[in-house]
């Protein structure tokens, strides 16, 4: 019998939770996850949506919440979970972020994201969706989008939409690429027009909503409704979430985001990825650990992922080896209590709910 009690003081993992989207990708899970889930095709399930309490916007579902994880060993949602044990996983603090891996094999609709009062006006919600990208592998070719080659106007871009019902390309030609590299990090402020590439995976934190407005009338060779591009909105109101007057190179340096070293020792170094003065959303670090050094998961809730390598977590009477591919949860009342060490090497990201008052 599954111990729930147990379960909400310990880092908690998850299974697999793949969500359908409308291109393909994910080829490289399978040797990334090695766990014999993943078959190593591209399809129409690209993203792992992580200790995810959200459920996915989609014009088609597979299961009775698609998006929202799935406590490891039972059928327990974690939205659920959340809200049945709020002190021990919360705390006196949120857990307000979504954090996926994604990969696409074509390139996405050009998008943007609305920021919190764009959502609040016409989503009744209270997030936008600024998120962050960690570039974690790549294809030959790949590329990332950000912000408009030239000053555009939302007249313009109104009639170039509608253009894009024939002329299948037009919207990509208007964007700014930029060819990534593996450990590149973004950060996509809600209302910065960008698109994802074919051939990246990449991490990516996000505040929790699934609000995509996409312009565009295809995605490789599936062709988008109007509730897809728009949300629901009247297209007029739709385009007053982009922001015009960041393009060319000022938008791909709007996006770049460097690494900051924290703590550097032979055995740890602790990186800063996305700080709260980059934004008040989230947070986002990177640990490394080798030939015996170990860091201790110092704040609560957080998720954690390894990239690399394998690693140990220990705390009171616990002990759990972690390999590349997991990812777990740590909840409130962990905070402090758990160390992650590794005799060889090891990567894991952190990821930190929005800045708490």
């Amino acid at each position: 019998m599954i111990n729930l009690k147990r379960i909400v003081t310990e880092p908690i993992f998850f299974e697999r939770n793949r969500v359908y989207r409308i291109y393909r990708g994910g080829m490289p899970y399978k040797e990334f996850f090695n766990d014999g889930f993943d078959d190593g095709t591209d399809n129409f399930f690209p993203e792992e949506w992580i200790a995810s309490k959200v459920k996915a916007i989609n014009p088609r579902y597979f299961g009775k919440r698609d998006g929202v994880a799935v406590i490891k060993g039972t059928d327990v949602f974690f939205d659920d979970l959340l809200k049945e044990y709020p002190a021990e996983l919360l705390g006196h603090r949120k857990y307000d972020c979504l954090v996926k891996y994604l990969d696409s094999a074509v390139r996405l609709p050009f998008q943007v994201h609305p920021n919190r009062e764009f959502s609040e006006k016409y989503f009744n919600s209270s997030y936008g969706k600024t998120e962050a990208w960690l570039v974690v592998k790549k294809r030959p070719g790949a590329k990332l989008y950000f912000g408009f080659k030239d000053k555009i106007t939302k007249e313009q871009l109104a009639v170039l939409e509608e253009r894009s019902e024939l002329e299948k390309d037009i919207m990509g030609n208007l964007l700014s690429g930029v060819d990534v590299e593996v450990g590149d990090i973004w950060l996509i402020k809600a209302g910065l027009i960008h698109a994802i590439g074919a051939g990246c995976t990449i991490v990516e934190i996000q505040e929790p909503t699934d609000f995509t407005i996409q312009p565009e009338r295809w995605c490789n060779e599936y062709h988008l409704s109007p509730e897809e591009e728009f949300l629901g909105l009247e297209k007029d109101q739709a385009l007053d979430a982009i922001n015009y007057d960041i393009y060319g190179d000022e938008a791909k340096n709007y996006a770049k985001v460097n690494p900051q070293v924290v703590i550097d020792t032979p055995t740890y170094k602790k990186e800063a990825l996305i700080t709260y003065d980059d934004t008040p959303c989230f947070a986002e670090n990177r640990h490394t650990i080798k030939n015996g050094g170990s860091f201790v998961m110092d704040f609560a809730p957080s998720v954690y992922l390894c990239l690399d390598g394998s690693a140990v977590i220990t705390g009171d009477g616990y002990e759990r080896k972690v390999n590349r591919g997991e990812y777990f949860y740590l909840p409130f009342v962990a905070e402090g209590k758990f160390t992650v060490s590794a005799s060889e090497s090891a990567t894991l990201i952190e990821c930190l709910p929005s800045k708490q008052l």
